[in-house]
């Protein structure tokens, strides 16, 4: 990574990239606690090409909270270096003052408190007021999506994402890529996509019978912007068939496909494109590699692993740019292209502040026409909490707390596990818990909670198995998301160790004994990739916990010991 003072004055010799970020303006703004629309809206236009990148939304149609992770560990050459800093350090390295508006939406110490400071983040019309905003001054500007979309709340699920492409639509994206949309089922994709007034984007994306590329979609999308030729590839999240249920796609088959990516690369080069923009699903560590491994792809927008990120960083001669996750952010990416390629860049990392924007009325129309048929069911109360529920961090949440307790308890289990996912807003301690935050942690079309018996032994292997996934020092073979959630069970992890020898220390919690490895433990689960799996709604269970408890309390827990950092 070069360091945030070099990546500001980029140069190469004669052939300089030049690039600036706009963060630091809203930082010192939100130092101040002066943040107004039209400064966080500020923008010195450059070049004649704009881009405008937002991701991993989930369904979030509404403001929201949401806190940053505390822990996100990088291996390899991903050690030490963004998006695997967090709290002080990551401040530090791009100049936020602790207290700031800025530190409350990029990092995670005193979020509950600063949260009442600096209140809810996202909105789909807050972000529409943001997008014309930018085509105000950049009437031609590209509106890319970089999936995760279509998924994630009470809405989504009831309408099998229909809620989430309604609204969309309103807001005139240019193109978009896919991750979970792909739950939903080949048939209602197929439905999904024929209906798009935009591009649906991904060059990996093949027919899994003839290992040929998918007809559902197209690989690449040229555009004519700023009197410069311009051509979108699409990547879709690789991993879908081992991180998702293969059977609810058969027909479809992924992967990184680096080969098919270069050979894309050369071919839009050769119909005369002058900038290449990757819309990616890759997640950031993937695409770095990527980035580093095939010339010729101008800009990343990376999409994902829900990292937000002031700055681009800079590999080679390709930017790469991190949005955030669930609506809390917008890239605007100002681009100076000339003689066929970047001379230079502006970005700015736009922070939806929910009370500072004002909303756009006739999305909020929408918006509130999709909510409506549910708004009963969603916004009834079921309890209380006393703590501050999140998701997000490698290894813990409360949130995924809460949900293990509830399958031990409601499953009558000796051990729970939960899914690594990183998607689900956060809840302030003194709020009611609704049904609609329920699914906002839940909400997928595969969520039966199982019960079933593991031994230790296959304990083990599940754990060293899915962290392989998430701290395998090679990029590309990082199938997952975050480490599983364990629940009636504590253990160590070394993350500098290879696969076999990483867990080590697994401790039954309710004797206090050591994991036996010839031991039938009772396990309860949910998200279970296997077609078939039996039991009731994960979302039902964690229903029942909660109003059997009227209010809940979830301190922080130190279950999992982490080495080799």
């Amino acid at each position: 990574m070069i360091s945030r003072r070099d990546f500001l004055q980029a140069s190469m010799a004669t052939t300089a990239i030049y690039g600036a970020s706009g963060f630091g303006k809203w930082s010192r703004l939100a130092a101040q606690q002066s943040l107004t629309q039209d400064k966080l809206l500020e923008f010195d236009t450059f070049g004649n090409v704009s881009l405008i990148h937002i991701t991993d939304i989930h369904g979030q149609l509404k403001p929201i909270y949401f806190r940053e992770p505390e822990v996100n560990l990088g291996v390899g050459g991903a050690k030490g270096n963004v998006p695997h800093i967090t709290g002080a350090d990551f401040r530090r390295l791009y100049g936020i003052d602790d207290g700031s508006a800025s530190a409350y939406a990029l990092s995670y110490d005193d979020f509950g408190a600063l949260a009442k400071s600096y209140g809810r983040m996202g909105g789909l019309d807050r972000i529409s007021t943001v997008i014309n905003a930018i085509r105000a001054d950049r009437p031609d500007a590209l509106l890319l999506d970089g999936g995760d979309t279509w998924h994630g709340s009470y809405t989504c699920f009831q309408t099998e994402g229909q809620d989430m492409v309604n609204a969309m639509n309103s807001l005139r994206p240019d193109a978009m890529t896919f991750h979970w949309e792909f739950t939903l089922g080949t048939e209602k994709m197929q439905e999904h996509i024929a209906s798009l007034p935009f591009a649906a984007l991904g060059a990996n994306i093949y027919d899994s019978e003839w290992d040929e590329p998918s007809d559902l979609v197209e690989p690449y999308k040229f555009f004519e912007r700023g009197g410069v030729k311009i051509a979108v590839i699409g990547q879709a999240f690789p991993y879908m068939p081992i991180a998702n249920p293969r059977w609810k796609f058969p027909e479809f088959s992924f992967g990184i496909r680096e080969q098919r990516m270069a050979e894309m690369v050369d071919e839009v080069r050769a119909k005369g494109a002058e900038l290449v923009v990757l819309l990616s699903h890759n997640g950031f560590d993937v695409d770095k590699k990527m980035a580093g491994n095939i010339k010729g792809i101008d800009v990343i927008l990376s999409g994902h692993t829900h990292d937000a990120l002031p700055e681009p960083v800079l590999v080679g001669e390709t930017i790469i740019v991190a949005s955030g996750s669930n609506g809390k952010f917008i890239s605007r990416v100002d681009l100076d292209v000339r003689e066929g390629r970047m001379m230079g860049f502006r970005h700015k990392l736009i922070p939806i502040f929910s009370d500072v924007i004002e909303a756009d009325k006739a999305v909020t129309a929408v918006v509130d026409e999709q909510r409506a048929p549910y708004l009963d069911q969603m916004s009834e109360v079921i309890g209380q909490t006393d703590s501050l529920l999140y998701r997000r961090g490698n290894f813990n949440g409360t949130w995924d707390d809460l949900i293990l307790d509830a399958l031990i308890e409601e499953r009558e289990a000796d051990i729970a596990l939960s899914p690594g996912v990183r998607w689900g807003p956060s809840l302030l301690p003194g709020s009611d818990i609704t049904r609609e935050d329920i699914f906002g942690v839940t909400s997928m079309t595969y969520g039966e909670a199982y019960r079933t018996e593991m031994t230790g032994e296959f304990l083990n292997i599940v754990l060293e198995d899915v962290g392989d996934n998430l701290f395998n020092p090679d990029p590309y073979l990082q199938q997952g998301g975050d480490m599983v959630r364990v629940g009636g069970m504590s253990f160590s992890f070394d993350i500098s160790k290879k696969q076999g020898s990483r867990v080590s220390n697994m401790t039954f919690l309710k004797t206090g004994e050591a994991i036996d490895p010839a031991k039938t433990y009772v396990v309860a689960g949910w998200a279970s990739v296997n077609e078939g799996t039996q039991g009731p709604q994960i979302w039902d269970v964690v229903e029942s916990y909660i109003k059997r408890k009227g209010t809940v309390v979830v301190e922080p827990r130190q279950s999992v010991e982490i080495l080799g950092t």
